[in-house]
């Protein structure tokens, strides 16, 4: 049992408004049961400002989920530092952390079943949630019955989990994760497995809530159609920052020691070995070519 310090002075992270997020250099190593060491993050440099909204891109293996869990204070980083406002998480003691966690960071991991308690009702699952909240805090959010029904679920307030939908469990566990009124919310595929008519709903109430609270959103999803309700998304592969796109433009990102990622299509051209040119053509051009012996070579 983690014991929480209640006297923890967070400084800058108020409740109100979102957290940013800086990751500098951000490495993590996992072992795998046969023994194998595998890299699945490896030199993430990323900003988020407080309040922005974010989705995550990238095949299974490509380190999303990963990083969601290191933001979270879940896992700590192998290497790098990992900041929310001004506080470094990755080096903070673990009962700092775990206060951090329960009041200001809310993470949905994947599934909503992992999310809640299957046999209490949806009206426990949001009081559970709030334990860790100070008699003060608790009069500073919003009241269950206010918060079911933003999310559509007062007629089921008093229905056992297991016996909901797919749609309800999920707009409940969005429900209990933004009942702490968190500055960070981390949701991990929170459109998986639904249907579309679900998904839109969910989505829908994710922005809706980020609206109303402030609250700096980061979700992984592999859907385009989810990831384009975002202002900015970002695709990783093989553990990196690679593209991003910010309101319908794609942009290309450099990485630690001047690395680029290709956009898929020149990579698919240009494979791996090829030689290119790169000049600038002006103050914020590049041009990139690639060499006519490589287009021989092709």
């Amino acid at each position: 049992m983690t014991v929480v310090d209640a006297d923890v002075d967070f400084g800058e992270l108020d409740r109100r408004g979102g957290l940013g997020v800086r990751c500098l250099g951000v490495v993590h190593l996992y072992r795998t049961f046969e023994g194998h060491d595998v890299v699945a993050l490896q030199g993430v440099d990323l900003s988020v400002r407080p309040g922005e909204r974010v989705a995550f891109l990238g095949p299974s293996g490509s380190g999303k989920s990963t990083l969601l869990t290191l933001l979270g204070g879940i896992q700590r980083p192998s290497a790098g530092r990992i900041f929310l406002g001004e506080h470094e998480i990755s080096r903070l003691p673990e009962t700092e952390l775990a206060r951090l966690r329960s009041r200001r960071v809310s993470t949905m991991l994947q599934g909503a079943t992992r999310n809640l308690l299957p046999y209490a009702t949806a009206r426990q699952n949001i009081a559970f949630a709030r334990l860790a909240l100070t008699s003060a805090e608790r009069k500073e959010v919003a009241p269950d019955r206010e918060l079911l029904a933003r999310v559509g679920l007062e007629g089921v307030a008093d229905q056992v989990v297991s016996t909901m939908s797919g749609g309800q469990r999920q707009r409940l566990a969005l429900a209990c994760a933004v009942s702490t009124g968190p500055q960070l919310l981390l949701a991990d595929e929170p459109t998986s497995q639904l249907s579309h008519e679900d998904r839109d709903a969910v989505i829908g109430l994710v922005h809706e809530l980020g609206d109303e609270l402030g609250t700096t959103i980061i979700v992984v999803t592999h859907q385009p159609e989810v990831a384009a309700t975002f202002p900015r998304t970002i695709t990783m592969k093989g553990g990196r920052v690679g593209l991003e796109g910010r309101d319908g433009a794609e942009y290309v990102v450099i990485g630690a020691e001047g690395v680029v990622h290709l956009p898929t299509h020149l990579a698919e051209q240009w494979p791996q070995g090829t030689l290119v040119r790169i000049e600038p053509e002006a103050a914020d051009r590049l041009v990139v070519s690639r060499s006519a012996e490589s287009e021989e070579d092709a």
